[in-house]
């Protein structure tokens, strides 16, 4: 008897750390941008809306930007933790595929084709927007009309920028000029002028989101869908997108499962969640389109414009997207 009571103790613990094991496994980590996890995005929600419908519990990493995101998971490499990253965006996309694995969602029939960027579904889009700059109409400027007007001399320091490389808002911006004016004369002609019309440039979009809140300049690089949050939340039209007659640049955010996870099932909740009755919240919240053609959206979005012309910054190749980069350095840092 004292020989059996002797094994309690060694055996409850046994039980205490299979126990803390399977707890660590049932969880699933999910690697998100900033703005998503943050205090006034959509995580708060439906983080924990997913956990009490489905029985799994999610940790969600605030893991920077989109670009950051993928940095992580690269330098991470197979020791990654991320079950599911949340937030690439598909001209950033080549860098991701090696680390996901596809998944052919239910839910892809509800979403056109157009959005789709990838054809083997490692990253499945789950909202869209297009690249604007966002202007205080009550600073007393003249309201810019097209990408070449704030290139005019009253606009010096009126301005910020994002830096292409270290933000996916930055190089949204870079590729739309390229798309606009081509890599000759013109493009950097006109950076060269953006270069004095620049306050500053930010290293990322909520940066220097919040220093145009703040009033420090009264036009921002932003999305046409930016107007949405201060029409719901601040009860004001002051904020409004720029649409340019040449065309804008469209973002389309993914989410996809990441490569060798234990939690393929979880994971896979989770991207439908997402991809169905987030879709609203994950809208309003990151004042962006919803994928999923069936979602009614408020009236607010009746601010957010839609331009005629949509360039799809995934077409342009990885190869002619850093060449853009280096010019876009040289030109910047007066190496030219």
């Amino acid at each position: 008897m004292k020989k059996a009571i002797s094994w309690i103790p060694v055996l409850l613990a046994a039980a205490a750390v299979m126990a803390q094991a399977s707890s660590e496994e049932d969880v699933l980590t999910v690697y998100s941008y900033d703005s998503f996890a943050g205090d006034w995005g959509p995580a708060g929600t439906l983080i924990p809306r997913f956990e009490e419908e489905t029985g799994i519990k999610v940790n969600l990493v605030s893991a920077g930007d989109a670009v950051e995101m993928i940095s992580r998971v690269e330098l991470e490499g197979e020791n990654t933790e991320a079950d599911v990253i949340l937030g690439v965006t598909d001209d950033f996309a080549y860098r991701a595929y090696p680390y996901l694995e596809n998944y052919d969602s239910p839910v892809l029939g509800d979403i056109p084709e157009e959005l789709r960027f990838d054809p083997e579904n490692r990253l499945i889009p789950f909202d869209y927007g297009a690249f604007a700059f966002v202007w205080d109409s009550e600073c007393g400027l003249d309201r810019p009309e097209s990408l070449s007007d704030l290139t005019a001399p009253e606009y010096k320091d009126k301005v910020i920028l994002i830096d292409p490389r270290t933000s996916s808002v930055g190089l949204g911006l870079l590729l739309w000029t390229y798309n606009i004016y081509g890599d000759g004369d013109e493009f950097a002609s006109w950076w060269e002028a953006m270069k004095d019309n620049a306050l500053t440039i930010a290293d990322g979009w909520s940066s220097a989101y919040g220093l145009f809140t703040e009033g420090e300049a009264p036009i921002v690089l932003s999305y046409t869908t930016s107007p949405v949050y201060h029409v719901m939340n601040d009860d004001t039209t002051r904020y409004q997108a720029l649409v340019f007659p040449e065309g804008h640049e469209a973002t389309i955010e993914g989410i996809g499962i990441v490569k060798g996870t234990d939690m393929r099932e979880e994971a896979e909740k989770f991207v439908d969640f997402i991809l169905t009755e987030a879709q609203l919240d994950i809208a309003i919240a990151n004042s962006m389109y919803p994928v999923n053609s069936s979602i009614e959206l408020p009236h607010a979005f009746d601010y957010a414009p839609k331009p005629e012309t949509l360039f799809r910054s995934g077409a342009t190749s990885p190869e002619k997207t850093e060449e853009l980069q280096g010019m876009w350095l040289d030109i910047m840092t007066g190496s030219n």
